[in-house]
């Protein structure tokens, strides 16, 4: 692999600042949040994003498709809409005398694919996004159609504990590179959103860079070294979500599995290029840790019932696990000799 040069480094932070600038126009106060979307956006990953309705998930996805003009649809997630609402279905009909079923795209045939609600719907219709999020491609009725490239799934959700909400899937989850949630914001954000805005109003956003710069910051982030060392890191941080491994993780009924490893090392190496580095270092994997590993632990009651949630988990193990593995004494003996 040919790795990233200073130059070309140079040209994408430049790029993903001035999309960065236009997001914050569109989002105020909302710094960390934005960053870690592009982020997320770098390393081809898809996003849930939770929080409480009007905080402007939705807004910062339609900002988003506008800024880099991607094709964009949108997804309203109810209790009834069916899988076949989502990913199409086959229509019957009639060509020259011939009746034959025709496939109908559903809106899930998009670059950015804005799931709004996605635990307002039923988890059958939650699970009918599985093989888009991770084969970019669906199958109906035994024929395979292949999805837009790029393509994203930016999902919004309300915490579960409003009402009419269902809990995703683990399956599903797995498959979100990150899960970020959504604050609410301060007063001076607030006084300065009344101020500027009118309820109901259209936003309007400014491209900030075109569909194929995307492509190329993406291929480039591919490119960002990942030293031994942080692929150890990571390794070992995954590896530690497993009940027993580690003190941090009692009472861990679920850890996550290797697609977090690889998760965690695409947005690693994302994040040293936003930064305008050429490698990847044990701060990149420390300050996305969070945002990909929190929706693949899973505690078992007595956990909850200490207290515990897969937030405090994290960050138990974050201050568990040492940068630099540790020799063993077989290690240490064989050095000795």
């Amino acid at each position: 692999m040919i790795y990233a040069n200073e130059q070309e480094v140079a040209w994408a932070r430049q790029k993903i600042g001035e999309l960065r600038t236009v997001l914050q126009e569109v989002l105020y106060g909302q710094d960390v949040l934005i960053n870690a979307v592009l982020c997320g956006l770098l390393a081809r990953g898809h996003m849930l994003l939770e929080g409480l309705p009007g905080l402007g998930k939705t807004e910062l996805v339609k900002g988003l498709s506008k800024a880099i003009k991607l094709e964009a649809k949108r997804i309203q997630f109810t209790p009834d809409l069916l899988p076949g609402d989502i990913t199409g279905n086959p229509m019957l009909q009639e060509v020259d005398g011939v009746r034959s079923f025709v496939f109908q795209k559903g809106p899930l045939f998009a670059n950015l694919v804005l799931a709004d609600e996605i635990n307002r719907a039923s988890p059958k219709t939650q699970s009918a996004l599985l093989e888009a999020m991770q084969e970019r491609r669906v199958t109906v009725m035994g024929q395979t159609h292949t999805l837009p490239d790029p393509f994203f799934v930016l999902a919004t959700q309300n915490p579960i504990e409003l009402e009419g909400t269902y809990p995703l899937p683990e399956a599903q989850l797995d498959r979100f590179l990150f899960k970020l949630e959504v604050r609410k914001n301060p007063v001076e954000v607030l006084e300065r959103i009344v101020t500027q805005r009118e309820m109901g109003a259209e936003i309007s956003v400014r491209q900030a860079i075109t569909q194929d710069e995307l492509v190329q910051l993406s291929n480039l982030t591919r490119r960002i070294f990942l030293p031994p060392v942080v692929g150890n890191y990571i390794a070992r941080l995954v590896d530690g979500t497993h009940n027993g491994a580690s003190k941090a993780t009692q009472g861990i009924k679920f850890g996550a599995s290797p697609r977090a490893a690889l998760a965690m090392a695409a947005a690693a190496r994302a994040r040293a290029l936003i930064d305008g580095r050429l490698n990847a270092s044990f701060e990149d994997v420390q300050g996305i840790a969070r945002h990909v590993l929190q929706h693949r632990i899973v505690l078992d009651y007595t956990a909850k019932l200490d207290g515990n949630t897969p937030q405090t988990v994290v960050d138990a193990l974050l201050s568990e696990v040492p940068t630099q593995m540790l020799e063993t004494p077989k290690t240490l003996l064989a050095a000795k000799v």
